[in-house]
């Protein structure tokens, strides 16, 4: 069975504000960068999802706008292939369409 680990390695400045987000995978060459990070898990024993939202201060509005317009459709891209609820994931879109002119 294969396995993989990915890491995450936040510094933090004196208030606890994310600075720089690195991470990597053991199945990857080298550390990359990023300035966000969307996480979410499923904890099945409390039917609850668990999520870890991290941006650093480079993180512009225009980017995180931008960035959260694309996660969106990604997440409704995901749901269709999981369930096959093609007018549910279509109405996802549209809401970050919706979401995105404002």
């Amino acid at each position: 069975m294969k396995k993989s680990e990915i890491k995450f390695t936040v510094t933090f400045d004196e208030n606890n504000v994310p600075e720089t987000i690195n991470w990597s995978a053991s199945d990857t060459q080298g550390e990359n960068s990023t300035k966000a990070i969307m996480v979410a898990f499923w904890d099945a024993q409390e039917r609850n999802s668990l999520r870890l939202d991290l941006w650093t201060k480079k993180m512009m509005v225009d980017e995180m706008m931008l960035f959260y317009h694309q996660s969106l459709h990604s997440m409704a891209d995901a749901f269709e292939r999981a369930t096959g609820k093609s007018g549910a994931a279509t109405a996802m879109r549209d809401l970050a369409d919706h979401l995105s002119e404002k």
